[in-house]
């Protein structure tokens, strides 16, 4: 892969840190560039106020010129309702466009969606940080989505700082507690924010489906969106889609 040329924007939360580490170790040689939206606390008021900011941070990503754009806080969009992905990703193209810009734009929560669906995982089981009343959000985006959600467990965490924080085997704990006998996939992590990328693979092993995080699954699509080959070993199976294509 020859990658050195491709730059990659982020959008995110400013209390978010984890997903500008994930994902450049998993992409190495891009560039990454980033434009923050104050947020502190995920709570329903603070995802709408940092939604608002949306506008401005595109316009600075622009002035960078990236070859694609993801906008990486999914609870933020899964947040204002069903489909959200769609319409988000579609209004940045639309205002990048206005500048001449023809950058690919991406979702974290899209990212999500397309990763479950060319995995064919119709049966889904989640692992999120989020205090219940904000996972429901997450579960209720994905079943209007077509998935059927099999178990989640919601780590009742609220302020985004302490979300970057959370142990690993505090997630694989959660993990183990779900049923995952009839789940197509499980998602360790559905939050760009929690820590997972170090648990992906060995889960998968542990528990012999396929197994993704919201950084994975980011990954994944900004590789399909440039045309790049997927093939990324201890990542788990999604980001090993060529290399099951050429076995």
């Amino acid at each position: 892969m020859t990658s050195n040329s491709r730059r990659i924007g982020l959008i995110v939360p400013s209390s978010n840190v984890t997903v500008e580490t994930e994902l450049p170790r998993l992409l190495g040689g891009f560039s990454f560039h980033s434009s923050r939206m104050r947020m502190h606390s995920v709570t329903p008021e603070q995802l709408r106020a940092m939604n608002a900011q949306r506008e401005r941070c595109v316009l600075e990503i622009g002035d960078a010129q990236t070859d694609v754009l993801l906008y990486a806080c999914l609870v933020a969009v899964m947040a204002t309702g069903p489909g959200a992905h769609r319409d988000t990703e579609l209004r940045i193209a639309e205002q990048l466009a206005l500048g001449g810009s023809d950058t690919k734009v991406l979702s974290s929560a899209g990212a999500l969606v397309r990763a479950l669906n060319d995995l064919e995982a119709k049966r889904v089981a989640l692992v999120m940080p989020y205090t219940e009343s904000v996972a429901r959000t997450v579960v209720d985006y994905l079943e209007a989505e077509g998935f059927t959600i099999t178990g989640w467990r919601a780590l009742g965490v609220a302020d985004n700082t302490e979300v970057g924080c959370i142990p690993g085997e505090n997630v694989m704990k959660a993990a183990r507690e779900l049923d995952l006998s009839g789940s197509d996939a499980l998602v360790i992590s559905c939050c760009v924010q929690m820590p997972s990328l170090d648990l992906v693979q060995p889960a998968e092993d542990e528990f012999g489906l396929p197994v993704l995080s919201a950084a994975t699954a980011g990954a994944y699509s900004i590789l399909r969106s440039l045309g790049l080959p997927v093939d990324l070993p201890g990542a788990g199976s999604l980001l090993r889609a060529d290399a099951k294509v050429q076995a």
